[in-house]
């Protein structure tokens, strides 16, 4: 069995609430916060509280939850921040800098600058910027509670 958290995992000490972080999106069993080195503004990671490394280690009613939660904050970077789409993305130890389950929600655009896997990171202007990019997503979140299944003209994705 697992351990529930590390002490040496940066990610658990996110979730027990050690360490600081722009939380944007908050579950019973999963935490969602904005990296602190974005491709762009609004790029999220979505963790399991528990400490799982890598998306083999997760239960598998968990990794439905958190990609519930990556589909709403996928919406969330459209609705809030403008982006054309969405990256969603997960390392399995290989370009893992967090050996801790995340996924990675990045808010995209046409002519980006992204080109397969070369990706300049592109930081907040300062805290500031940071902190505004954090409400606008969780306001977005608050708007979606079915996880964004409702298409803008009320019908269903599903």
């Amino acid at each position: 069995m697992r351990p529930v958290a590390r002490t040496d995992c940066k990610f658990c000490a996110i979730a027990r609430g050690e360490a600081g972080a722009r939380i944007v999106l908050e579950g019973e069993r999963t935490l969602a916060f904005l990296d602190h080195r974005p491709l762009f503004p609004g790029h999220v990671l979505v963790i399991p509280r528990d400490h799982h490394e890598t998306m083999r280690d997760l239960p598998a009613d968990l990794l439905a939850e958190m990609f519930a939660d990556a589909r709403r904050l996928a919406v969330a970077v459209e609705d809030a921040l403008g982006a054309e789409g969405s990256f969603v993305a997960v390392n399995n130890r290989v370009s893992q800098s967090v050996p801790h389950m995340h996924v990675h929600v990045v808010p995209r655009s046409r002519k980006d600058g992204l080109r397969g896997f070369f990706w300049p990171r592109n930081p907040y202007r300062d805290e500031a910027h940071a902190a505004e990019v954090q409400e606008r997503l969780r306001a977005a979140v608050k708007k979606t509670p079915d996880g964004g299944t409702t298409t803008p003209n009320g019908g269903s994705w599903l």
